[in-house]
């Protein structure tokens, strides 16, 4: 520019023709080369006068789902700024956004999905249609006019006159926005009301300026960028211009910012200009409405838009009409502004087509433009919509101009050109006039009920007028004023007067029947008539209220004169009470009269109450009737009457205390200090119920008395059943018995006897009594029964014997009866048992080949089949068990046998005996502990059915033992036992290989020879004695310790018994031979007979052992059951040792943990109990109990020989009544029985 080359670093190239220029020597010079790309003025000139190009926001190519879109808008943000996109300040995005759109260099491209359709891609507020099921919540949603789909119809809004949809302004747009994304300056269609409600996302950033300021930004606008709005005088309604707000508010254009966040609405007033830029990724929903305010603005936005020859949107002309044509449907404030702007609208239409008159043009007809396209109906000349009339020519049908045009429709003649018109001149002030009255009807009607409130008449008007004016209202949807809620109170006050009267003067009617709770005191009823009178509408009901009050004010003053006169007659005030119930009122004197009634009516309960005829009350009545006095009016006749209850009742209560002590004391009182108690307590005239159940106690205790001494002089002892009853009423009664302490004795003493013979006779855990163990088995022929007897105990099903012998409780309490039953029970017992052996005898042996444990039909205890080795037959039932569910004999207890103990080639000695448990119920004790339980038993002054049972049982075995020692005592039994004697010492005198170490032993004498066996001692006299009957040792059964077979080791208490070596006894086997005696069948079958009869009896017998060895010496030996116990006493030795080493390691670990003390005997005891195991070891144990519970008699030992007195006492102290005479050294035979010895017979003196 200079034509100088210097100051290279001063020289600026232009990018567009390459020339240099100074900086310098610009206009204006710049200070500095600036960066970036930089054009000469000769290019700017150059480019500012190339034509105009179109420009604008360009169509994206590309679709976008909202999720895709939303990625896509994140990920943009977050790499723009290189942060999270929650994390970019407001202010730095709205910073960058204004630079770039003002700097020219920097280009960034953004996408916006704006102006989508609502209709075709869906709202985001719910929308009432068939399409979806709305859940109550959005069903509420639906119908709010927040939605922006309902706002734009509301009755309120304009539009909804508009019948089309016209989107954007009735139907809403969506807009899912990302950073950067604007919507330029601009106003809304028809300068409109518009609302913008943000969904979610992040903030929208709005700038706006009021409407006052719409042309001031227009100026400034074309002057800033005049040759943009040269070629584009709309481009403000483009909406592609933007401009920094700094830039307007220099130029003095005011603008406001917000920053819109997700559930908040933005609303722009008619012709506010408004732009903004998105913050980022975010979702709105805008729609346009217009309410009556608006109408103005809509008119002169169709001249604003004239100007700009812009096309309308609507025709404002046509929906002012289609508002006018009814206005019944308008709200006032519509009705009234849409009333001013059809005025206007008819004075410009005057004016317009009086000036169409003075051109000449005549012609004119009536054309329905609201049935036209829009396009067939705009202005040639300002693209306005055409409504209430157009100027057209027939020559030129293709177009027409507004009457504001008519010079430029076209160069035909006046004559062609006509007016098509909508509605003539005198139709328009027809639908203005209707306007009118709808906009003035409200004031009309005003005047009319402020006339009626305010009775400026004088005239009050009736209910049914007011509700006149009212539905008024309510038709013509007049606006909810302050007039019309004077007016409904009025009527809701007026109505609730008129049915408040109505139920008044009901309630007289109804009288004693009116509901409770609905009267109303007088000064109510004088407050409710002058409520009436004040109001401004008149009521028929007036009449009846003055009535009711002028009943109630006559009904006063004759109350107040009965009570001035007190004391009246009760009869004249109760009248004059109910006379004032009937009234419906509450009077204050009905009160006053009501006191004074129940005063007398209470006086009049009390003296009934007290009166000497009359029922005893009780402290109940007497404390309500105190009560109640506290409550009545106060007088002197009150205070006398309360306080003679108030001590009759103190008196009453202290001696209730008195009887309840008795009745609750632990320390109970004698009958004689009861009823001197009840003696005076039956002058007070009061029912007391503790004194009422004292004197019950005592009748009681006189009844309990009466018959304990009946039952103590009765011809026999009572039975302890009536005792114990006796027993549970007297300790039940309150009242302190004498007689009560002597019964309580005689049943503990009764029920000591029973248990000691419990445990004399029962097994442990024994499913028997001791009535059952006593009684015959008269079932003993039923195999099931026997055998299920466990299960039916358990269960409850299980018969006793005594109801199988038919004994019912009142029989057990006669003696006769048990002792008949007794005898027949023992026959039945007998067959039974002779049955059962006959059937269990057919069964097959399970020890044979053959059988099988299907074809066997014996069953053990344990519920299985017995077979195989190991299996026992019952000696009695002949039925078979295994070896290892029951207790089996020991074969010996001695370990070797000495000189004078019995050979163990004797095998008929040895104790295989076997009784199942089914047949052996009991312990089965010698008979000399029973004759002590006996002699017990007779100074017992109680009946016991055991104790019957027991004298019946005792005779039965003394008789059996008779019978016995007949038998054994005759002269073919004696040679047997002979020759028997002399076998065992020809085995005894054998040389063996081993001779063991001998052990004392005491001689044993055979008694059988000594004893004579006619001198059998009767129970009788055996009882005379008293005190003089001594027990002898008893033996165990089962226990091998038999007499013979036991060595001296065994007698004495000292020794210890060790079973025999059972190696030894296998290896004998072989040398077992018989039978050694040949018994005829004369001689063979009484004795099997006493041996059944023996082992039913529940006694030990030791004449049943020597019956038994006897039989045994007359048949071969049994070796499958020798040895079968064999191995079961060995199967039982090793489970005893591998116990005892068990306790022994135990012992061991508790010394090693320092734990409890050695105790030497504990120790001793201790592997003893744990030997054995199995029912021996339950049998042994139980043994041991027994022998505590009875005086600690010691174990089984054999018994004396005859002619040595024992010395040993059984419990009760009593001296033998069966002593031997044998000398101490006399030979222990080897079938020497238990109870041999000849014993004096005695006088029987009492019959059991």
């Amino acid at each position: 520019m200079c034509s100088r080359g210097d100051e290279d670093d001063k020289l600026l190239l232009c990018d567009g023709c390459d020339d240099n220029y100074h900086i310098f020597c610009l206009l204006p010079p710049l200070p500095e080369i600036p960066k970036g790309v930089w054009r000469c003025p000769k290019c700017v000139m150059a480019e500012c006068k190339r034509p105009p190009e179109a420009f604008g926001f360009e169509q994206a190519t590309r679709e976008y789902t909202l999720q895709s879109f939303g990625e896509m808008a994140d990920s943009f943000k977050a790499d723009y700024f290189n942060m999270p996109v929650h994390m970019v300040p407001t202010e730095l995005v709205e910073k960058e956004f204004w630079r770039l759109v003002n700097s020219i260099e920097e280009d960034v491209t953004v996408e916006y999905g704006a102006d989508i359709h609502s209709k075709e891609f869906g709202s985001g507020f719910p929308v009432s249609d068939s399409k979806r099921h709305l859940t109550p919540e959005e069903e509420e949603y639906a119908t709010s006019g927040w939605n922006l789909n309902v706002m734009p119809v509301l009755e309120q809004s304009v539009l909804c006159h508009i019948n089309a949809d016209i989107s954007g302004m009735k139907v809403p747009w969506l807009y899912v926005g990302m950073v950067f994304s604007a919507f330029c300056w601009h106003i809304e269609d028809h300068w409109s009301y518009s609302i913008n409600y943000l969904h979610w996302g992040e903030p929208k950033t709005w700038y706006g300026v009021p409407s006052l300021a719409a042309e001031h930004l227009e100026e400034v606008m074309k002057k800033l960028t005049p040759e943009l709005f040269d070629s584009q005088p709309d481009l403000l309604h483009q909406l592609v211009t933007l401009m920094n707000p700094n830039t307007l508010m220099s130029h003095g254009v005011p603008v406001v910012r917000t920053n819109q966040c997700a559930g908040e609405f933005v609303i722009t007033f008619p012709r506010a200009y408004h732009s903004g830029f998105n913050q980022g990724y975010n979702f709105a929903e805008a729609v346009n409405f217009c309410t009556a305010d608006w109408l103005p603005a809509g008119r002169q936005c169709i001249e604003h838009y004239r100007r700009l020859r812009r096309y309308c949107v609507f025709s404002h002309e046509e929906l002012i009409c289609k508002m006018a044509a009814c206005p019944e449907k308008l709200d006032l404030n519509l009705a009234a502004a849409v009333h001013k702007e059809m005025f206007i609208m008819v004075q410009e239409e005057r004016r317009l087509r009086k000036a169409l008159l003075e051109k000449g043009i005549t012609e004119a007809e009536r054309e329905a433009f609201e049935l036209l396209p829009d396009d067939e109906r705009q202005c040639i000349k300002c693209k306005t919509t055409c409504f209430l009339s157009a100027l057209a020519c027939y020559d030129c049908p293709d177009g027409l101009v507004c009457l504001s045009h008519i010079n430029d429709l076209c160069k035909c003649s006046s004559s062609r050109q006509y007016l098509r018109y909508r509605y003539t001149l005198d139709e328009l002030p027809a639908m203005l006039h209707k306007l009118k009255v709808r906009a003035e009807s409200f004031d009309t009607w005003a005047n009319k009920v402020r006339v009626a409130l305010e009775v400026e008449d004088g005239r009050k008007r009736s209910l049914e007028e007011l509700r006149a004016l009212e539905s008024e209202a309510r038709e013509r949807r007049f606006p909810n004023s302050e007039l019309l809620q004077q007016l409904k109170n009025c009527l809701s006050e007026a109505e609730a007067c008129v049915s408040r009267a109505l139920g008044l003067v009901s309630g007289q009617e109804a009288g004693p029947h009116r509901v409770a709770g609905l009267q109303m005191t007088l000064a109510e009823l004088r407050a409710f008539l002058d409520q009436m009178n004040n109001l401004p509408c008149a009521m028929h009901q007036i009449g009846d209220v003055k009535g009711i009050l002028e009943q109630v004010e006559a009904y006063q003053a004759e109350a107040r004169e009965a009570l001035a006169s007190l004391p009246s007659s009760p009869g004249l005030l109760q009248s004059l009470l109910e006379r004032g119930q009937l009234l419906g009122v509450e009077v204050p004197e009905a009160q006053q009269l009501q006191r004074q009634v129940e005063q007398a009516r209470w006086l009049d309960e009390v003296k009934r109450t007290l009166a000497p005829s009359a029922r005893r009350g009780t402290l109940a009545v007497m404390r309500g009737l105190l009560v109640a006095g506290a409550s009545v009016a106060p007088s002197p006749a009150v205070d006398k009457a309360q306080a003679e209850l108030q001590e009759l009742l103190t008196i009453a209560e202290r001696w209730e205390e008195k009887a309840h002590l008795c009745l609750e004391a632990r320390q109970k009182h004698p009958p004689a200090t009861l009823e001197a108690i009840i003696h005076e307590a039956e002058n007070i005239p009061v029912h007391l119920p503790n004194i009422q159940a004292l004197k019950e106690a005592l009748a009681k205790a006189r009844a309990w008395i009466a018959d304990v001494d009946e039952i103590q002089n009765g011809d026999h002892y009572p039975c302890l059943d009536d005792l114990e009853g006796l027993v549970a009423v007297g300790r039940d009664l309150p009242v302190g018995l004498e007689e009560l302490r002597q019964l309580e004795l005689q049943v503990l003493t009764a029920h000591s006897w029973r248990e000691k013979a419990s445990k004399t006779f029962l097994k442990r855990n024994s499913c028997y009594t001791l009535l059952e163990v006593l009684c015959p088995c008269a079932d003993a022929g039923s195999d099931s029964t026997k055998r299920s007897r466990w299960m039916e105990k358990e269960l409850g099903l299980y018969k006793s014997d005594t109801e199988l012998l038919g004994l019912s409780a009142q029989d057990l309490r006669d003696p006769g009866s048990v002792i008949v039953a007794f005898k027949e029970g023992e026959q039945k017992e007998k067959e039974g048992i002779l049955q059962l052996r006959r059937t269990n005898s057919a069964k097959p042996s399970p020890l044979a080949s053959s059988t099988t444990a299907s074809s066997a039909t014996s069953v053990c205890v344990c519920g299985q089949v017995p077979a195989g080795v190991g299996a026992l037959q019952c000696d009695l039932c002949q039925d078979w068990f295994h070896g290892r569910c029951v207790s089996v004999p020991r074969l010996l207890s001695s370990p070797r046998p000495s000189p004078t103990s019995s050979p163990l080639l004797a095998w008929w000695e040895w104790d295989t005996k076997f009784l199942c448990p089914l047949c052996m119920r009991s312990r089965r004790p010698r008979l000399e502990t029973i004759l002590a339980l006996l002699v017990a038993l007779q100074r017992l002054p109680v009946r016991l059915p055991e104790g019957e049972a027991l004298q019946c049982l005792t005779e039965r075995a003394i008789s059996w033992q008779g019978r016995a020692r007949q038998a054994l005592a005759s002269e073919d039994v004696t040679a047997l036992l002979g020759r028997l004697a002399e076998l065992r010492q020809r085995l005894q005198a054998e040389p063996r290989p081993e001779e063991p170490p001998t052990y004392p032993s005491a001689p044993a004498s055979d008694p059988l020879r000594e004893g004579s066996g006619k001198d059998m001692p009767k129970v009788q006299g055996l009882l005379e004695n008293g005190d003089s009957v001594t027990s002898p040792e008893k033996v165990a059964p089962g226990e091998g310790s038999v007499v013979g077979i036991q060595p001296g080791a065994a007698s004495n208490p000292a020794c210890p018994r060790n079973p025999p070596d059972l190696e030894l006894l296998s290896s004998l086997l072989p040398q077992l031979t018989g039978p050694v005696l040949e018994l005829p069948e004369a001689t063979r079958a009484p004795l099997e007979e006493l041996m059944l009869e023996g082992d039913l009896l529940e006694v030990t017998l030791d004449e049943n052992h020597s019956i038994w060895q006897l039989l045994q010496a007359g048949q071969p030996p049994d070796m499958e059951r020798i040895r079968t116990l064999l191995e079961l006493e060995k199967a039982e030795r090793h489970g005893s040792r591998a116990r005892g080493r068990a306790l022994e390691r135990r012992r061991r670990r508790k010394v090693d943990r320092g734990g409890e003390g050695d105790d030497p005997a504990r120790e001793e005891l201790e592997p003893k109990r744990v030997r054995s195991s199995g029912p021996e070891a339950e049998e042994a144990q139980e043994e041991e109990e027994l022998e505590e519970e009875t005086g600690g008699e010691g174990p089984p030992q054999p018994l004396p020989t005859t002619g040595s007195p024992s010395t040993q006492e059984n419990q009760n102290g009593l001296e033998p009544a069966l002593g031997a005479t044998s000398g101490p050294s006399a030979p222990f035979s080897t079938l020497t029985p238990r109870l041999h010895v000849p014993c004096p017979q005695q006088p029987p003196q009492q019959q059991l």
